[in-house]
């Protein structure tokens, strides 16, 4: 009887094991708990080093060595699996690639309202040398005033936003979004639509610009709302939309999307992940680096914002700035460097 209760422990742990490192095998990479449990790689795999510790000390006892080894076992695997998965995602570059005369940087940070100040968003995107700033939860305020400390700093940008649901949603400023633009791209306004939120992220506003003179990317600053139990399925609506912002063309999406590259099967078209928008950061070896929490060592966190690209661009560096930690934002800014293809 106890044999086949340790058999069935075990199957069930194989089961479990094999779901929460790799769930859209069972499609299940969108569904509640699996999907909050997938987030964080790297404490899964922490998890399952510990699983693993605890079974080897109780094989020592003999009455249960047989079970005691299979669970160490699975811990192993899952440890082993979940650790291949960010090795291949890259654990992180500490600096981008010399900028080339055809460059563009992207800059995506979740700036938590006023939690962070206006004077160092500017320093920062003057220092990274960023021709776009997408910034969620940032007020229309802050973003003029983060665009007059950079023209002062000698790099000025255009200041575009969305505001909605400002009286349905509790957060700082998680109504708003500010998006920065170089004067350098070329004359950029938002479309009704985003403004209007007829088309756009649900709860929290994504901000869509396009080149006036249509000559240029298409940029979505965007923020999907969090996967909370409650929110699944606007959650699941959001990432949708947002995948259908890169149906095609020239596009960059960047911000917060409330999601990993995990989330994003079964989003993509082609080689994309997201429509036929690519993960800039995974591709350049930062893509298991959390960029949320800052409370959290940034390889135990979650990567959540992106800088995302159509086969337009190619990403040529990325990093993920972990000295802000204590700027008061509990997103760290991912900047990126693209070049267009061919």
């Amino acid at each position: 009887m106890l044999r086949m209760l340790g058999l069935l422990i075990t199957v069930c742990a194989a089961i479990a094991t094999a779901i929460v490192t790799w769930p859209q095998f069972f499609h299940l990479e969108r569904t509640f708990p699996f999907a909050q449990g997938v987030a964080s790689r790297g404490l899964l795999a922490v998890v399952f080093v510990c699983v693993a510790i605890l079974a080897l000390l109780l094989s020592f006892a003999k009455s249960i060595r047989g079970f005691a080894a299979s669970l160490a076992i699975i811990g192993i695997i899952g440890a082993g699996a979940n650790g291949a998965i960010l090795a291949v995602r890259g654990f992180g570059t500490q600096a981008l690639p010399d900028k080339t005369a055809t460059s563009l940087r992207v800059m995506a940070w979740n700036t938590a309202g006023e939690a962070t100040p206006a004077d160092t968003i500017a320093e920062t995107a003057v220092a990274m040398d960023a021709d776009i700033v997408s910034l969620p939860e940032t007020a229309e305020s802050v973003g003029e005033r983060v665009a007059v400390a950079m023209r002062d700093l000698g790099r000025p940008m255009w200041v575009l936003h969305v505001s909605f649901n400002q009286t349905d949603y509790e957060g700082p400023q998680a109504w708003e979004t500010t998006i920065l633009i170089s004067p350098q791209l070329g004359d950029y306004s938002v479309i009704q639509s985003s403004e209007d939120g007829t088309s756009n992220t649900g709860s929290l506003p994504s901000a869509v610009a396009m080149p006036v003179d249509g000559n240029g990317p298409t940029i979505v600053a965007v923020h999907a709302v969090a996967p909370r139990p409650a929110q699944m399925s606007a959650w699941e609506k959001d990432l949708q939309w947002i995948a259908d912002q890169c149906a095609g063309g020239n596009v960059i999406l960047a911000g917060d999307f409330n999601a990993t590259i995990d989330h994003m099967a079964s989003l993509g078209t082609g080689e994309g992940q997201m429509g036929q928008c690519t993960d800039a950061a995974a591709v350049t070896g930062n893509g298991a680096v959390g960029t949320w929490p800052t409370g959290i060592p940034a390889l135990a966190g979650v990567p959540i914002d992106h800088v995302m690209t159509s086969k337009s661009w190619t990403a040529t560096g990325s990093v993920v700035l972990r000295s802000l930690d204590d700027s008061g934002s509990d997103h760290r800014p991912l900047i990126v460097q693209l070049e267009p293809t061919g």
